[in-house]
């Protein structure tokens, strides 16, 4: 059972970020049942061609990226409009993308980053049948990643817990006002 101290404030937009395989797509639905809000699935936002890019093992650019992140600011923003908070799982690698969600968001925006070892993460990303994502982009994620800074707003979580304490930790966080 989530914990329930105080409201979440709100409007705010949930970021849940991190490379591929980390569980933000497990984690971010977890965080929008809680809130009771609408989740979306950044993945679903990638035009055709940089899916297909990505299926063939080919990095995605930043040029690849920026509509990309514009569609999933819009979508965030609108759902904030009707819902007034969401949770978007994101990769949001660096900070000019992350200051580019925020942007184009227009409200309070929160990030959890999560993390693991090179070596948990390949063992997740290998194990997860069915996406378009290889194992060997790994590693070009991880050489994007820019972790977030103290300014960012940003909760760090290894994601050795399970999905639901790493949501207990998140609402405990947020309850906290940090």
């Amino acid at each position: 059972m989530p914990p329930s101290a105080a409201p979440v404030p709100s409007p705010l937009a949930l970021i849940v970020m991190g490379v591929s395989g980390c569980g933000k797509s497990t984690l971010g639905a977890l965080l929008a049942d809680a809130f009771a809000c609408p989740f979306l699935e950044g993945d679903d936002y990638h035009a055709p061609d940089a899916v297909e890019k990505m299926r063939r093992g080919d990095p995605l650019t930043d040029e690849d990226r920026w509509p990309w992140l514009d569609r999933l600011a819009q979508a965030s923003a609108t759902a904030i409009e009707t819902s007034v908070s969401v949770v978007t799982a994101c990769s949001a690698l660096r900070h000019s993308y992350r200051d580019r969600l925020r942007a184009g968001i227009g409200a309070p925006v929160r990030f959890v980053l999560l993390d693991n070892s090179r070596e948990r993460l390949l063992t997740r990303v290998q194990n997860r049948p069915g996406h378009y994502m290889p194992a060997s982009l790994l590693d070009s994620q991880l050489v994007t990643l820019e972790r977030p800074t103290l300014a960012e707003a940003a909760l760090v979580l290894t994601t050795d817990a399970s999905p639901k304490e790493l949501r207990d930790q998140v609402l405990s966080w947020l309850h906290s006002g940090q």
